[in-house]
């Protein structure tokens, strides 16, 4: 096996502008490929066909998927942060609420000094955490 890396599958040609949204709020992060859907091509021209982005060293691929499915993101799987200070976890949580929707606010839920779950408004999930 080469290496595992998360993949998002977005169905209304939101990929780049979800990835353009992270790598702007997360530091240390970019968009490192873009291959994009050509004329006669089967996805709509200009979309992304394939597509990496990086948040803190972790890769990420996404697309624009060109066949509509009766699913999208779920909570169950969701990307997880841990902050390094109540400031970062208050600027992220606060950014990746607009448009959004909390599934936990931030507060002590007991097991760390800080935490917030919530989907953003593209639909993907995301919890963070701020550690003892």
């Amino acid at each position: 096996m080469h290496k595992v890396t998360p993949f998002l599958m977005f169905q209304d040609g939101n990929a780049e502008e979800a990835m353009k949204f992270y790598t702007s709020i997360v530091e240390d992060s970019e968009i490192t490929n873009i291959v994009r859907y050509g004329a006669n091509e089967s996805g709509d021209e200009g979309t992304v066909m394939q597509a990496t982005f990086e948040l803190k060293d972790q890769e990420f691929m996404c697309i624009d998927s060109n066949i509509q499915h009766q699913f999208t993101f779920t909570p169950s799987f969701s990307i997880y942060v841990t902050c390094d200070s109540e400031e970062e976890l208050d600027h992220l949580y606060e950014k990746l609420n607009e448009g959004g929707q909390a599934l936990m606010p931030v507060g002590n839920y007991g097991f760390s000094k800080k935490f917030g779950w919530l989907n953003d408004r593209f639909g993907v999930s995301w919890q963070l955490n701020l550690p003892e």
